[in-house]
């Protein structure tokens, strides 16, 4: 089954970042972050991937052309130009490198891919700038139960401040920086049918306005609600946090 992941934003609120890289090429503990989220489907058998390049996208390709020769310990021949590279378990993933234009919006850059999605029935969707404790068999699993043609996974952030309560003037409640209570959001890790592809006109379509709403109000879109850990990387904040956690062993997503 192929994994879609949306590269193409151009990130404008990491800007000290993506004047020169596109935002899922931003790194945590050395790696970027697209390698991490990559991991998170891979490691649970999920291992095709269709990468929806759009601003910076030659950042990328370059990284995945040359990841094998970056991974492994080798031997450049300056008189012959021959390499020998060692022997070493690689990843065993298949990544396509797909051009969906500089500014086509999130659901064009899904219907420029029609062609290579439709065909082959299910694929899973998400963006390249969020990584998540999930199970993605389960994810899976609840999809295809309720027969719709999306399920999209809600998550509830933590919140950024810490979060009072009161009685009068007097505080009752203190909680630093708690999971929002406000209600759940967006968390991407999609699941599709093809179908979705009828409820995107073209390169200006958003995803996340037109085509999501009409899914629900047609009954065709379910939420998988995730309890566990979900993090995305807007800021230079986010990207603080998550190289924090990694540093000191404490990456909720890492599960390899």
């Amino acid at each position: 089954m192929k994994t879609v992941i949306l590269c193409g934003g151009l990130g404008t609120r990491l800007s000290e970042e993506t004047q020169i890289k596109p935002k899922p090429m931003v790194e945590i503990g050395g790696r970027p972050i697209l390698w991490h989220l990559l991991r998170v489907y891979g490691t649970q058998g999920f291992k095709e991937f269709v990468l929806a390049l759009g601003y910076k996208g030659e950042v990328i390709r370059d990284y995945f052309l040359h990841y094998y020769a970056r991974s492994r310990d080798g031997v450049v021949d300056l008189s012959s130009g021959v390499t020998q590279f060692e022997e070493a378990r690689g990843e065993d993933w298949r990544v396509h490198l797909m051009d969906t234009g500089e500014r086509t919006m999130t659901g064009g850059r899904l219907k420029r891919l029609e062609h290579k999605l439709r065909p082959h029935g299910t694929f899973m969707m998400t963006y390249g700038d969020a990584v998540a404790r999930i199970d993605i068999a389960r994810l899976l699993e609840f999809h295809r139960s309720h027969g719709g043609l999306a399920t999209v996974t809600a998550v509830r952030p933590t919140a950024r401040f810490g979060a009072l309560g009161f009685d009068g003037d007097r505080v009752v409640e203190f909680k630093e920086k708690p999971q929002t209570s406000e209600g759940w959001i967006n968390g991407g890790f999609f699941v599709f049918e093809p179908g979705i592809f009828d409820y995107i006109e073209g390169d200006e379509t958003v995803l996340e306005e037109q085509p999501l709403e009409r899914l629900a109000a047609d009954g065709q879109l379910f939420a998988h609600r995730l309890h566990d850990y979900w993090q995305c990387m807007d800021t230079v904040r986010d990207r603080n946090v998550l190289n924090d956690l990694w540093e000191h062993g404490r990456a909720p997503w890492k599960t390899w």
